[in-house]
């Protein structure tokens, strides 16, 4: 997935740990887990904005956009331009 989630980084700079993190957010240490590790799906504001106010941090210090590379090293076409018409097709 082209987001990647540095709230690793966050952490070691405000030297916290997962379970410390998660008390004072008030959300699981597992699911926080799921957050930094990259596997979540959805991050809910609400969440978003308590690990920004934990941390003492802005939203684009914990998320940060990282577009996909194709073979030959340029970024994917968005998916309006992969549905372009037939004329546009070599």
């Amino acid at each position: 997935m082209p987001i990647i989630v540095d709230i690793d980084v966050m952490l070691a700079k405000r030297k916290l740990s997962v379970g410390e993190l998660a008390d004072r957010v008030g959300i699981t240490p597992a699911n926080l887990a799921v957050l930094k590790n990259g596997r979540a799906k959805a991050v809910r504001f609400t969440t978003l904005a308590a690990l920004c106010e934990a941390l003492e941090c802005q939203p684009g210090d914990l998320l940060r956009f990282e577009a996909d590379d194709t073979a030959n090293g340029r970024p994917r076409p968005s998916a309006t331009v992969a549905k372009a018409g037939a004329e546009d097709r070599p």
